[in-house]
């Protein structure tokens, strides 16, 4: 594991990120657990290793396993249109250079899942995304609780077809917003009932309490190779009650905690004997759901962003197809996500593998990190 540590010291000593925990799990052995650097430079605090981090959209995949447990209880079917559970959505219209149209058909709780659902990113550079942030459509800083989402997007228009292109924008919010309402619960206290609390994730949530500030790292942007503060930890917004649980990027965690998170999943579903999801559910959601195979660079409405070509995508879930193709190292069938602060994790059921990285530097494509730590990883195993 030296090897894979050398990677993220690296980054650290040369100044391009502040600080890192890296975690790789294998089987019942934690092959490394390592804290290096500082969580917040500007008040000199060493990172550890139960640092909180900003997770961002390593949230997602959390939330969608949430909803799919609903789904194990019978409560809803994947083909089910979101308007039946979410009537104040209605039909969307799809946006077009030429004016408004009818949609073909209606999005449903599986084209949430997987990010066909048409719904654009409240960040993103397409006109839709224009439309979201000039109707206050702003995803974690908005004021709005949860339930009012479909009914401010029930006057915007779609950025696609429902079904037709893989688009990363705010679908998982609506996912949050399912849990609750098939749940009959709010998402904190679904997701704390349903996932933290028998996985003993006990410092993740969409805050940081009071007693934990001290262990809340700063989060940074990229700057000429270096990094500036951006979000200060004892004024960051994370550091009060969060009124949009936003199931797209809403939580912190620790890396021992989203350890427990992907062991559980390596596990096929339980760890230290409480299961969490069938094993035949989590095939489902990390099995490539794109129509005809297809990977992401075939199917996806990226905006100019990486195209991602040998990969797909699940529910929840990115999954690698061809190693060849995604021009990485890896085991097919490997799936994985990361978060806007350059967090990622990966998990490999064929080699009982877990791989967390968290830091707090963003954006996510400021440097290679997540593909370097896989070569590094992969190449430091011997069967």
């Amino acid at each position: 594991m030296e090897r894979v540590a050398r990677v993220v010291r690296r980054y650290v000593d040369a100044g391009r990120y502040p600080g890192a925990v890296t975690v790789v799990a294998q089987r019942d052995q934690v092959l490394l657990f390592e804290a290096y650097g500082r969580s917040d430079v500007e008040r000199d605090r060493a990172m550890t290793t139960d640092t909180i981090f900003r997770i961002y959209s390593m949230t997602k995949p959390i939330v969608s396993l949430g909803l799919m447990q609903l789904y194990e209880d019978g409560l809803f079917q994947l083909d089910d249109p979101v308007v039946k559970y979410l009537p104040a959505l209605g039909r969307p219209k799809v946006y077009d250079a030429d004016g408004l149209r009818e949609s073909s058909r209606e999005m449903t709780v599986r084209d949430l899942l997987m990010h066909t659902s048409g719904l654009a990113a409240s960040n993103g550079k397409h006109p839709v995304s224009q439309l979201y942030r000039e109707a206050g459509l702003a995803g974690m800083d908005s004021d709005a609780p949860l339930s009012e989402l479909p009914g401010r997007l029930a006057g915007l228009p779609l950025q696609a077809e429902p079904g037709t292109r893989w688009i990363y924008g705010i679908s998982t919010d609506l996912v949050g917003l399912l849990c609750e309402v098939i749940g009959g619960q709010p998402l904190d206290e679904y997701l704390r009932t349903r996932i933290f609390e028998p996985l003993g994730m006990t410092d993740t949530g969409f805050s940081v309490p009071e007693a934990s500030i001290s262990r809340f790292a700063a989060t940074y942007g990229y700057d000429d190779g270096g990094f500036k503060l951006t979000d200060d930890p004892l004024t960051s917004a994370y550091t009060r009650p969060r009124t949009f649980l936003s199931g797209v990027a809403g939580l912190v965690s620790t890396a021992g905690d989203y350890l427990r998170f992907t062991r559980m999943l390596a596990g096929g579903g339980s760890l230290d004997g409480v299961r969490v999801i069938g094993p035949r559910t989590l095939r489902f959601m990390t099995t490539n759901h794109l129509p005809g195979g297809q990977d992401l660079a075939a199917y996806a409405d990226f905006g100019g962003e990486t195209k991602r070509a040998g990969q797909g995508f699940g529910l929840g879930f990115g999954v690698l197809l061809d190693p060849t193709v995604a021009q990485t190292i890896g085991t097919p069938g490997e799936y994985f996500w990361g978060g806007m602060a350059s967090t990622a994790f990966f998990v490999s059921p064929a080699d009982e593998l877990a791989v967390v990285f968290l830091t707090q530097l963003r954006p996510s494509a400021s440097y290679p990190i997540r593909r370097e730590l896989r070569a590094a990883v992969y190449a430091s195993l011997t069967d």
